[in-house]
């Protein structure tokens, strides 16, 4: 197990760290940035359980049973995938090559629990009619948050590619952040649907009819505001 006694070491004042074979990098590195984008992602899973935790056991969030039921399944799956990211992050922090020996990495089994848990909120969900606006409720516009940032992960681990050349990460990697992104999508359409939550869907441009602004609703509220000011 790890032992950790000081967090602090000084050594990182100038802007550069080391990777897990020892050697060192400015902390603006592309490895560096795929590191700390993974690292972030990790901190936005946290947020998304703590979301779950906290939805109010009442009628404004869903009935008690289905609220126990998103819980259930939260406390879970979160914290495995919290678990996952961080052996990503270790693996991220140095080449392939240079892994310590005896480092266990992501595998296919992993790609492949997260393709049988969509399949079982799929049966669960009905077929979408359009694109979803990243909002909703709390639970739900946290996943979404979490959902884009997996996504700048995989665009960060491509860069990575593109900068050190094939090799530089294992192709697996770019397969686990892809499922996983869509494991959000999916798993956030399961999570307002338990709740009783309607899903934000896109109207494209043809279809909103013209576009008046608000400032006439501001207006009138302003002049609403003076008229009861004046009772």
């Amino acid at each position: 197990m790890v032992r950790i006694t000081r967090v602090y070491t000084g050594t990182g004042d100038e802007g550069e760290t080391s990777l897990v074979d020892g050697s060192r990098r400015s902390k603006s590195d592309p490895r560096l940035e795929a590191v700390g984008t993974c690292d972030e992602l990790n901190a936005l899973f946290g947020m998304c359980l703590m979301e779950i935790r906290r939805i109010p056991p009442h009628s404004d969030g869903g009935s008690s049973s289905t609220i126990k039921r998103v819980q259930s399944i939260s406390n879970q799956a979160l914290p495995r995938i919290q678990n996952e990211l961080f052996d990503l992050g270790a693996e991220l922090a140095c080449p392939p090559s240079q892994l310590p020996e005896g480092m266990v990495v992501l595998n296919d089994n992993q790609c492949s629990v997260l393709l049988e848990e969509m399949d079982a909120w799929l049966e669960q969900l009905e077929p979408l009619t359009s694109f979803i606006l990243p909002s909703g409720q709390s639970p739900e516009s946290v996943i979404h948050l979490a959902r884009t940032v997996t996504r700048r992960l995989e665009r960060r681990v491509l860069h990575l590619l593109e900068t050190e050349g094939e090799g530089a990460v294992r192709p697996l990697t770019l397969v686990y952040l892809n499922r996983l992104s869509d494991w959000l999508f999916v798993f956030g359409r399961w999570v307002c649907s338990c709740l009783g939550n309607e899903e934000a869907l896109w109207k494209p441009l043809g279809h909103r009819g013209p576009e008046s602004g608000i400032a006439s609703l501001v207006r009138k509220q302003s002049e609403s505001d003076k008229d009861f000011k004046q009772i």
